[in-house]
């Protein structure tokens, strides 16, 4: 890093607090100050400031923002209401930002915040912590190296916990469309199926998804996409009756064999080198995927999403101090909202619809 940086915090205690560790990665980077951190909870404000070792606590973050000019700042916090309103106050102060994700709660939102980056000449960076996953890269280099072939077909799911269908869609899915752009480039188009207890959903069956996300539907989700390089995906999340299992991940499937990879800072990431796509007892099996290649000895110790939080935000001032885009931008950010939108504005027409969505309000407060 060619400088210090003042950072801020902003987290929002009982509302999502600081997020998955977006307060904490600040302090495994040098040259960097926290200079304070903002949070409406008096209590929340003060461990924070404890935790942090921050300088100065303001329950207005706006008031910080004006004050202490920070350069970066964490918009820490799970609940989306806000984060629309943070970010532009953010890049109107001039500060780079790194945010929770999903981005916003709709693509206007979305829209705004980039017009806001672009305008004031800042950086945002998404909290996807996988694709910034080595492993990830190898991925991506076996694709490119044809060692998978054709890609025909992604199947991704949710967690499928409790909060299985619409709330798994906007809360979780956004980390599977993030991880099936950034190996298989712009979905063309989108198909949705969504049910409510066994039965074809229906507008009585909106409800709000909690965490300020706005409305959500389904406990049962079925989508599929046309990709622009050819290939086609599915997204599925249902509410678990006999236990969610660990399906939370995505599968890639080639003409040579099939990759899947399940998230986390680190990520699981395994090959099956077989067309038929099926492994084979005594011949071929699964073989991990690590930072060194297939069937390599893994030299990285899994941090955790917090590994993959200080790999972020290290990409975040690399790209303010060489002017590029951060690996996982706010325009990654804003395609992978849109790929959850699309479910719902396919719900909306009952039919197929293209992307990018004509459509920039949130499909569910229009049915």
């Amino acid at each position: 890093m060619a400088k210090n940086y003042k950072v801020a915090v902003i987290g929002r205690t009982g509302k999502g607090a600081y997020g998955h560790g977006l307060d904490v990665v600040w302090k495994t980077i040098d040259n960097i100050e926290i200079v304070a951190v903002a949070d409406e909870n008096e209590a929340g404000r003060k461990a924070a400031q404890t935790r942090l070792g921050a300088k100065n606590a303001y329950a207005d973050y706006k008031q910080m923002l004006e004050k202490e000019k920070p350069q970066i700042v964490s918009v820490a916090d799970r609940f989306l209401d806000q984060h629309r309103d943070m970010v532009i106050a953010c890049a109107e102060n001039g500060a780079s930002i790194f945010l929770e994700k999903p981005m916003a709660t709709t693509l206007q939102e979305a829209d705004e915040m980039i017009t806001a980056c672009e305008r004031h000449h800042v950086k945002l960076a998404i909290a996807h912590q996988t694709r910034y996953s080595p492993r990830m890269l190898q991925i991506k280099k076996m694709i490119a190296d044809g060692v998978l072939g054709d890609i025909l077909e992604m199947h991704g799911r949710g967690k499928e916990d409790t909060r299985g269908g619409g709330t798994d869609l906007m809360v979780l899915g956004t980390h599977i469309f993030d991880l099936m752009r950034y190996f298989s480039g712009n979905p063309i188009s989108c198909y949705s199926k969504i049910r409510f207890e066994d039965k074809p959903a229906t507008k009585e069956n909106i409800k709000d998804g909690g965490e300020g996300m706005g409305p959500v539907l389904g406990d049962n989700i079925n989508a599929s996409y046309a990709f622009e390089n050819g290939a086609f995906a599915t997204f599925g999340s249902h509410k678990a009756k006999f236990g969610s299992g660990s399906r939370f991940g995505l599968h890639i499937y080639g003409s040579k064999g099939v990759v899947h990879v399940a998230t986390g800072g680190l990520g699981s990431a395994w090959f099956l080198d077989n067309p038929s796509w099926s492994p084979i007892k005594g011949k071929i099996q699964w073989q991990e995927i690590t930072s060194e290649g297939v069937g390599k000895v893994e030299p990285i110790k899994d941090g955790g999403l917090g590994m993959g939080n200080t790999w972020i935000v290290k990409d975040l001032i690399e790209a303010i101090e060489k002017d590029r885009q951060p690996l996982g931008s706010a325009y990654d950010g804003r395609d992978a909202l849109e790929m959850i939108m699309a479910v719902y504005e396919s719900f909306r027409v009952g039919g197929v619809v293209s992307l990018p969505l004509k459509n920039r309000k949130h499909p569910l407060t229009m049915v």
